[in-house]
């Protein structure tokens, strides 16, 4: 006689859906990101040509900001400058966050977090040493060299999307996205970076972090089933 075990669940509260993100690795997440990827690399190989001569937009974008810079605005980009980057950016928030994901029981969340960091911020370098693109002559912070494609906004752009599809809400969206414009807007503000490299970075870092989410798509999707400490210590915490 033979015991019948249950279903998985095919949804969670967080709506995502197991038995669609079983066959997400074979649809649009690796088309969408490669084409995402090939287009910043495809944008690259036109400044490669002509490292120092800025798009028309680029020019025109950058003397609209130096036209209204002022000390009102220079605050919050210079927090957007650390947040983004230097080892606020580049270590403490991307540890906090993978150690979170850990403490909430999201082990494949977490590697997902971890592998879309490092491959986005290679792929970043990869393309700056290798387009030499220079630099704005307005900007008013220390950056290295390389200014195609924005490491701030790549960086930013693949924490958006994967926290995300790790929690599927529309509040996690929206200031995702509120975070990754204010933080391209805050790069060419402060001249580190035109305006092309800011939305080569936004590409670039959405993309990567959608091809790797592809194939840890159905075991996410499985793991966000389970609830996290804090349910569990709630459901079993005594009645008084």
């Amino acid at each position: 006689m033979t015991v019948p075990h249950p279903a998985p669940p095919s949804e969670d509260a967080e709506g995502h859906d197991v038995v669609k993100a079983a066959r997400v690795a074979r649809r649009w997440p690796v088309v969408a990101g490669s084409v995402a990827v090939v287009v910043v690399v495809g944008l690259g190989l036109i400044i490669a040509l002509r490292p120092r001569e800025p798009f028309a937009i680029d020019a025109e974008w950058m003397g609209e900001i130096v036209e209204h810079r002022s000390p009102l605005w220079l605050g919050p980009a210079l927090f957007f400058n650390y947040a983004g980057g230097s080892i606020i950016g580049s270590v403490v928030i991307p540890v906090l966050i993978f150690l979170l994901l850990l403490a909430f029981r999201r082990p494949w969340g977490a590697a997902f977090f971890a592998i879309a960091s490092v491959l986005s911020v290679v792929c970043v370098q990869v393309l700056k040493h290798t387009v030499g693109r220079a630099r704005p002559t307005e900007i008013l912070v220390h950056a290295d060299t390389g200014s195609f494609p924005s490491g701030h906004t790549a960086n930013a752009a693949t924490m958006v999307v994967v926290l995300g599809i790790l929690f599927p809400r529309v509040w996690v969206w929206c200031v995702g996205v509120v975070w990754a414009v204010l933080m391209a807007v805050s790069r060419t503000y402060l001249g580190a970076h035109w305006i092309s490299d800011t939305i080569g970075g936004i590409l670039l870092g959405a993309g990567v972090a959608v091809i790797v989410w592809a194939p840890l798509a159905h075991r996410l999707a499985i793991e966000a089933t389970q609830p996290h400490p804090f349910w569990l210590a709630r459901r079993h915490a005594p009645v008084e």
